[in-house]
């Protein structure tokens, strides 16, 4: 009897502790498998319909609109907060280099930014194809009001299809030279006395050591003629801002209102710009934040806009951010102040902007002298290819 006992002992408790464990399993599966505070990122135009920045582009690029949504763990949006926004672009490859080398693995935009809904929405032209990485960090304004989300999103470009096919085609032409080359070479050439080579041969090298010399002063001067254009644009750009449609006014003030833009009047291809909007009132100098912020950035050359941005200010009444001025052309920075709808204070419109001066940097000589290599390569191949099928066809003979 007393064995019955135990044995109805031992298997309750083996009951027991198998449904525990069983109802741990079931705990620890619902904790990974739930719901996380995370953002979401949409893009318009889709990114797979997104091409890098194109300098000589016939038409004027539009900016990629950018969209971060953070949300809780229920999927609903997060109210008052405060979003930190970084891109950072594609690392270097100086084996299979981009149109800006130079802005290869660098910090292109810096914003942080009061979203009263969770969402932070700006518009970017991304210049360069590969992988972009976003860091976002969202606070609330209230502390503890939920918890920060920190999270990094990628976003991958593709490269422009036109590259592929001129990269084709120049490739196309380069090996045929090789190859009109190694069949010239791989014929029968009478050599005459005291000659090193057939004539043809030496026709031919002699060519090749021309276009060598060519290609390397071509190389070396290139960047003297970019830096000589930066600066004839700049000074250009001087000149015309010397006029009054297009002097800088940093600085406004009207209808009660203060409104100052900081920031450097001079920025370098690959290193970001700190820039700065406040607005404060003009006869108590108290912050004023219950303003809408309309900024844009366009280039003076062309006019296209690489940065825009629409929000308001923080209880101090600033809005700061960084961006790259990516291509060494000399860009306006504006900022438009309106009054929000429902605020207290109504004004018209009042506009601030800065003249900022962009240093060009020429890519590094050793990413030239790898693209020269691969061109080389290429008629190298076909002259080898050349001379093979001469062969072949002279020993069928």
């Amino acid at each position: 009897m007393l064995k019955i006992k135990k044995l109805k002992v031992y298997l309750l408790l083996s009951t027991v502790a198998g449904l525990m464990s069983v109802g741990f399993e079931h705990s620890a599966v619902f904790s990974q498998s739930s719901p996380q505070a995370n953002v979401r990122l949409t893009t318009e135009p889709p990114i797979s319909q997104t091409i890098p920045f194109e300098a000589e582009a016939s038409t004027p690029q539009k900016p990629v609109k950018l969209t971060l949504q953070a949300v809780d763990a229920t999927g609903k949006p997060v109210e008052n907060a405060k979003i930190n926004l970084k891109i950072f672009t594609p690392p270097k490859n100086p084996w299979f280099t981009t149109d800006f080398p130079i802005v290869e693995g660098t910090k292109l935009l810096d914003i942080q930014a009061i979203a009263p809904q969770g969402q932070l929405q700006v518009q970017q032209i991304l210049p360069i194809r590969g992988n972009y990485q976003l860091q976002v960090n969202v606070t609330p304004i209230t502390p503890n009001a939920f918890t920060p989300i920190q999270q990094n999103l990628d976003l991958s470009v593709p490269e422009n299809p036109v590259k592929y096919r001129n990269f084709a085609i120049l490739a196309g032409i380069l090996l045929i030279v090789g190859l009109g080359g190694g069949w010239v070479i791989g014929g029968r050439q009478e050599t005459q006395p005291g000659e090193i080579a057939p004539q043809r041969v030496r026709l031919l090298l002699s060519s090749a050591t021309v276009v060598a010399i060519i290609a390397l002063l071509a190389i070396n001067l290139s960047s003297e003629i970019a830096q000589s254009q930066t600066s004839h644009g700049e000074h250009h750009h001087h000149t015309s801002a010397a006029e009054p449609e297009t002097d800088n006014y940093d600085i406004v003030k009207q209808q009660g209102l203060q409104v100052q833009l900081l920031g450097d009047a001079s920025a370098t291809v690959g290193e970001t710009d700190k820039l700065q909007v406040q607005v404060v009132d003009e006869k108590t100098q108290q912050p004023v934040s219950d303003v809408l912020l309309n900024i844009k950035t366009k280039s003076l050359e062309d006019g296209w806009v690489p940065f825009a941005y629409q929000g308001i200010p923080d209880a101090t009444g600033k809005l700061t951010w960084e961006q790259q001025f990516f291509d060494g052309a000399p860009h306006n920075v504006l900022v438009e102040v309106s009054p929000q709808p429902n605020a207290s204070r109504q004004f018209s419109p009042l506009r601030v902007q800065k003249n900022v001066d962009v240093e060009g940097v020429a890519p590094p000589v050793s990413i030239r002298l790898i693209v020269l290599a691969y061109l080389t390569g290429i008629i190298i191949i076909g002259l080898l290819v050349g001379l093979q099928l001469r062969r072949q066809l002279s020993l069928q003979r």
